[in-house]
C-alpha cells in the first residue's frame, strides 16, 4: 500500500520584549508530517523558531555646529552632547552643580592672556619712574634737596623776633644774606650753610631746639612776648632761660611764645613753645580742639541760666554754641556757684560772652584742658612743665 505522507505548516506569531521601549513579535513556524501505511499510522511534528533580529543603530545627522551647553544647572545634557559638570558654592552658602564654568575661572583665563601685557606695561612704568623707600626720600631732602627755610621764618625761630617784627627788619634792609642785603622774607636760606646778618650780628649755624611747656598762668599776666610788656607770661620763663647755657653749651636759646591767648583776668592752662608750626596747628579752626573752662559765678545760678548759655551766642558774626555746660555741685570751702563750660570755636571772650548773655556775672574764670591734656593739679601758679612726647599726642 502506497504511503501518504501529509505535510502541514501552522505559522504562530508570539510577542516578545526588546531591550528597547517597543515591542516585537517572534516568528515561530511549525512543521507537522503525517505517515499512513496499510499497518500502522505515525506523525512527527517540528518546531521551528527564529531569533529576532538584532536592533539597527540609528543614525542622527551630524548637526552643522556644537549645540551650547544649557544654562540650566539641572540639564543633564542630550544624547552624543558632552556635559562637564562644575561644582560651585553658592550665594547661600550651599554646593550645588552647574553646567558653564564659574566665573571667577573665566576671569583668571583671560587675566593669564593678559598677564605678559600686564608686566611689560609694569616694567616700562618702573624703568620710567622708580619708586624709592621712605627712608631714601627722607635722606635725599635733607642732604640733597633745597631744604632752607624762609628767611622770616629763620630769624623768629633763631630767637632774633617774631616773625612779624622779623619781616619788618628784612625790609628795612637790616639783614644780610651772603654778603648782600636781603630785602625778601621768602628767601630760602639754610644757616648751617648761608651766612646771615642781623644789625650787624652773625646769626648762628646751630638752630635751637623745639621745646614745649604747659604753663599754670596766673592772674594779671597778659599772653605777649613784647619787650614793652612788664607783666608778661614769657617773663616767667627767665630762670629758665638764664641757665639755658650750662644746660646746652653752645646752642641758641630758642624764643619762646604762647599758643593762643587768655585775657589777663583768666587764669590756667596755657601752652608755650618755640615751634611756630605746632602752634599755628594747635590753635588753627580746622584743629576743632575743645578748650575746658571752670567759671565761678557771683549769684545763684537757675535752669533758665544754664539753657539760656547752651543757646549760644553770635560773636564777630559767627553763633557760638559751647559743646556741653554743667553745674558743679556745691562744695564747703567754695561758696560761689561753679559751671563747666566746653568749647572749641575757640573766639576772643567766648565763655565771657556766653555767661554774660545770660544774666550772670563771672567772679574768676580758669582754664583747665586743651584737647585730651588736662592741667596737672599739682601745679602751682605761675609754674611750668616740660611736655612729653604723650602729652603732645594728648594735645591733637
Amino acid at each position: 500500500m502506497a504511503a501518504l505522507s501529509s505535510l502541514s505548516f501552522r505559522y504562530l506569531a508570539k510577542p516578545f520584549l526588546t531591550n528597547t521601549s517597543s515591542s516585537r513579535t517572534l516568528h515561530r513556524l511549525t512543521c507537522s508530517l503525517s505517515t499512513t501505511s496499510s499497518s500502522s499510522a505515525s506523525s512527527l511534528e517540528f518546531n521551528i523558531s527564529f531569533a529576532p533580529p538584532k536592533p539597527k543603530p540609528k543614525l542622527e545627522p551630524k548637526p552643522a555646529e556644537a549645540e551650547p551647553i544649557p544654562d540650566d544647572d539641572d540639564a543633564p545634557g542630550g544624547a552624543g552632547q558632552l556635559f562637564i559638570p562644575w561644582i560651585v558654592r553658592g550665594e547661600d552658602g550651599n554646593l550645588k552643580l552647574q553646567a558653564h564654568p564659574p566665573a571667577s575661572l573665566l576671569q583668571a583665563v583671560a587675566n593669564s592672556e593678559t598677564g605678559t601685557k600686564k608686566k611689560k606695561l609694569k616694567a616700562e612704568k618702573s624703568t620710567a619712574e622708580p619708586k624709592h623707600s621712605k627712608a631714601a626720600r627722607r635722606f635725599y631732602n635733607e642732604n640733597f634737596r633745597d631744604s632752607g627755610m624762609r628767611l622770616s621764618k629763620v630769624l623768629a625761630a633763631a630767637g632774633v623776633a617774631s616773625r612779624r617784627n622779623s619781616e619788618e627788619l628784612i625790609f628795612e634792609g637790616k639783614v644780610t644774606v651772603n654778603g648782600s642785603v636781603c630785602n625778601t622774607p621768602q628767601t630760602r636760606v639754610d644757616p648751617a650753610k648761608d651766612v646771615i646778618y642781623v644789625n650787624g650780628n652773625r646769626l648762628p649755624k646751630k638752630q635751637p631746639p623745639k621745646v614745649y611747656f604747659a604753663l599754670n598762668k596766673p592772674k594779671g599776666y597778659i599772653c605777649s612776648s613784647g619787650e614793652k610788656e612788664s607783666k608778661s607770661v614769657i617773663g616767667l620763663f627767665d630762670d629758665y632761660l638764664k641757665n639755658w647755657s650750662k644746660r646746652s653749651p653752645g646752642v641758641p636759646k630758642p624764643r619762646l611764645f604762647t599758643v593762643g591767648r587768655l585775657d589777663v583776668a583768666t587764669t590756667g592752662l596755657i601752652i608755650v613753645t618755640n615751634d611756630g608750626d605746632f602752634a599755628q596747628r594747635l590753635s588753627h579752626p580746622s584743629s576743632n580742639l575743645s578748650k575746658e573752662y571752670i567759671a565761678t559765678i557771683d549769684g545763684a545760678v537757675r535752669k533758665r541760666h544754664l539753657i539760656a548759655i547752651s543757646e549760644g551766642i553770635t560773636i564777630e558774626g559767627l553763633h557760638c554754641v559751647p559743646d556741653f555746660v554743667e553745674l558743679l555741685p556745691h562744695q564747703p570751702d567754695a561758696p560761689r556757684a561753679r559751671l563747666r563750660i566746653v568749647v572749641h570755636d575757640g573766639r576772643k571772650h567766648e565763655v565771657r560772652e556766653l555767661v554774660k548773655s545770660a544774666g550772670l556775672e563771672i567772679h574768676s574764670l580758669k582754664r583747665v584742658r586743651i584737647g585730651g591734656f588736662k592741667l596737672p593739679s599739682d601745679l602751682g601758679i605761675g609754674k611750668h612743665i616740660e611736655l612729653k612726647p604723650t602729652d603732645l599726642k594728648a594735645l591733637g
